[in-house]
């Protein structure tokens, strides 16, 4: 089952138009970006899914992105928005995931980012490079995530390095997504070649920087048309 993960909401509405789609995570960006929003606003849009949720009807489960924050403003956004995850793309080091996960009982997300340019190492270096740089962190996060350098750029890395990041996920016993460029014409050839746990898409669902249900809908549809022909 590939999980997706949809990022970047900037309005309660857009939230609200696609809840009923078969979305496992939505993110919001509390960083400096052009899709950041105040924490008061993710605010907003946390608790029109847990409103959802409080229904018994299927809920996606809430991200807010950050990036190399401090305890103070990552104690003052959730108190504001009480996300489920929380997505760290800095420099964050291993005691530092482990301290959030245990001072805000929340899932932490690690990001790994790679220019477009930057290919895997082969065989055994690739591996060995890979545990080397994540082995500290393990037990200390819930999940991981491989994205584009900068985020929310539109632009694909070399896939090629999926593999190692993978393994070392499987190992460790935590899901891996993979974002950076995915659209709905491209996250089919991703999911047939590589089989992530999920996918996670931002830019590649919006039209003039905007998010757009049509697109959203889109890219969940090949997503579980791709499994259905899988699994069929």
């Amino acid at each position: 089952m590939t999980t997706v993960k949809i990022c970047g909401f900037k309005d309660v509405e857009t939230v609200k138009a696609v809840l009923h789609l078969p979305i496992d995570y939505i993110g919001f960006i509390l960083a400096p970006s052009k899709r950041q929003v105040t924490p008061a606003l993710a605010g907003d849009m946390v608790r029109a899914v847990n409103e959802r949720r409080r229904t018994g009807a299927p809920a996606p489960l809430t991200a807010g992105v950050f990036v190399n924050p401090t305890e103070q403003q990552l104690a003052e956004a959730l108190r504001e928005a009480p996300l489920d995850i929380i997505q760290l793309h800095g420099a964050e080091s291993p005691e530092f995931c482990r301290w959030v996960r245990e001072m805000f009982g929340v899932r932490v997300y690690r990001v790994c980012s790679f220019a477009e340019t930057e290919g895997a190492a082969s065989g055994q270096d690739g591996a060995q490079a890979v545990a080397a740089a994540l082995d500290p962190y393990a037990g200390c996060v819930d999940g991981l995530l491989l994205d584009t350098v900068g985020g929310g750029t539109g632009k694909t890395f070399d896939w090629s390095r999926i593999p190692d990041y993978a393994a070392w996920a499987r190992r460790n016993g935590i899901p891996m997504l993979v974002a950076g460029g995915l659209d709905p014409d491209n996250v089919a050839e991703l999911i047939g070649a590589y089989a992530p746990d999920g996918v996670d898409v931002s830019s590649g669902v919006e039209m003039d920087g905007v998010k757009d249900v049509h697109k959203i809908t889109a890219f969940v549809e090949r997503v579980k048309r791709h499994e259905s022909h899988a699994n069929a």
